[in-house]
């Protein structure tokens, strides 16, 4: 099955050029592509219904005006569906934004337990420059609910991952 021609995602647009004629793309991201005359649909597994990207958007239009639990909402559901097609890069992006979300309600437990997770599942796959960030709002998460102790162990962590980033 050719590849389609155009991969985009809410963090990534990568523009790979094959041999092949782009003649659409319906609304649940197909794309149906062109051959020497035959055509053939190249679908990303998911519905309309079901598509992490236009969760993310959605939740990213509702925090940009403000509403936060809707755009909570939306970002965790983005999360769940990237992470169920193992795009866990956005799907630790999505959750970010969800503890943003839940950080601007001044819901900072909330906030810092999906910070971590997100940092999380960026050090599993090794998205470490990501992970410190996440880290590094945990730890204003923490500072703002006044946890000091804890804010005190989170910052040698990231101290270590600096460190650590570094070397590299």
């Amino acid at each position: 099955m050719p590849l389609p021609l155009k991969y985009e995602s809410s963090t990534q647009n990568f523009l790979t050029v094959f041999p092949y004629k782009l003649d659409g793309k319906s609304k649940n991201g197909s794309v149906t592509i062109i051959e020497h005359g035959e055509e053939e649909d190249v679908s990303h597994g998911e519905t309309a219904e079901e598509d992490p990207i236009k969760f993310h958007r959605e939740g990213t239009a509702l925090c940009d005006a403000g509403k936060y639990e809707e755009a909570i909402e939306k970002f965790l559901e983005a999360y769940k569906l990237y992470e169920k097609v193992q795009n866990f890069f956005d799907a630790s992006y999505a959750l970010f934004k969800a503890a943003e979300c839940s950080y601007l309600l001044k819901d900072h437990s909330t906030a810092t337990e999906r910070f971590l997770k997100a940092a999380d599942l960026a050090f599993k796959k090794g998205y470490d420059r990501f992970g410190l960030s996440a880290l590094e709002y945990a730890l204003d998460c923490y500072k703002a609910a006044g946890e000091e102790e804890r804010a005190v162990e989170l910052k040698k962590k990231i101290e270590e991952v600096r460190a650590k980033l570094s070397t590299l």
